[in-house]
């Protein structure tokens, strides 16, 4: 049987470090990446931002105002070196 193998390389702190998943299909390597990306940082940011925006829309008010985030530094992505 074939194998299908999808790579993770290129971490920021750890360079080196590389992750291999060994997959039975393309489809379940396609599966993976698209669980993957759910889980990133960036579509749960973009996700908390959109539901904010709805229920600020239906309610008139910030839902994460009550936690005392300024509007600055909402959602900022930050840089690392």
């Amino acid at each position: 049987p074939e194998a299908f193998c999808l790579s993770l390389a290129g971490f920021i702190e750890e360079p080196e470090r590389k992750y291999c998943f060994e997959c039975d299909s393309e489809e379940q390597c396609q599966e993976w990446i698209e669980a993957l990306k759910r889980a990133s940082y960036e579509f749960m940011r973009r996700s908390l931002i959109f539901y904010r925006n709805e229920i600020q829309k239906m309610t008139g008010k910030d839902p994460l105002e009550q936690y005392g985030i300024s509007e600055e530094a909402r959602f900022q992505l930050g840089t690392r070196r």
